[in-house]
């Protein structure tokens, strides 16, 4: 089933449809954005590192968060600013040391993500949190699917129409069972907190005026603009 989170005559909704009049949300509030790097080996390769024998995981905060449709906004203290299709899990039920044969208990579902990143400044810091911080990187939706296999989903970002990263799920070094359980050694989940799976190999820089699109076979397609 398909959930659409949006806001009509002021209200927050959640429903299979969104009315005419409504606007559109992201489909969650999470507390946290739990995402995880280098998971696709052809990804880490293009950007010259090796494949992490263990998770490599960071944070975004909520206030990254952008709906559909909205508006990617490029920092003006960066000069390279990249999409990184992914696949996301939203959280939809507290988790805390979680095993990888019970994981789906805990999922409420998955959406399209863009792991927005300031490339030249996390090169320079070295560490994420700058880099992949900023207002708008993290577009999230259209809607969350709560009845998927995610093992083995084509993946698709395109920018102004043209396919830019094209993979599956299957080749994340890390799937979704093995991250849940390393996530949930480390932290507790909370309903609506999502984890970033990873990007494929493809990644590329956004200028203004672009429109990206990321597409997950049996979600939907996310779209958004840069400014």
């Amino acid at each position: 089933m398909k959930l659409y989170r949006f806001i009509q005559n002021g209200t927050v909704h959640e429903g299979a449809e969104v009315p005419p009049a409504a606007r559109l949300l992201a489909p969650t509030a999470p507390t946290k954005i739990v995402a995880v790097g280098r998971n696709y080996a052809e990804h880490a390769k293009e950007l010259g590192n090796e494949a992490p024998s263990e998770p490599i995981i960071f944070l975004k905060p909520p206030t990254a968060v952008l709906p559909p449709n909205g508006t990617i906004v490029r920092p003006p203290i960066s000069q390279r600013v990249d999409y990184e299709g992914e696949l996301a899990m939203v959280i939809g039920r507290e988790a805390r040391n979680i095993r990888r044969a019970n994981w789906r208990d805990y999922v409420r579902g998955f959406t399209c993500a863009n792991d927005v990143t300031a490339r030249d400044l996390q090169k320079k810091d070295i560490q994420f949190t700058r880099g992949k911080g900023f207002d708008t990187f993290c577009p999230l939706g259209p809607c969350i699917e709560t009845e998927l296999d995610p093992s083995d989903l084509p993946i698709q970002t395109r920018v102004n129409g043209e396919t830019k990263q094209n993979g599956r799920t299957s080749q994340m070094i890390f799937p979704c069972d093995y991250l849940i359980e390393f996530i949930t050694a480390v932290m507790t989940l909370l309903p609506g907190d999502v984890i970033l799976t990873g990007t494929p190999a493809g990644v590329g820089p956004l200028n203004a005026g672009d429109v990206v699109e990321v597409e997950i076979g049996g979600i939907g397609t996310l779209r958004n603009v840069v400014a």
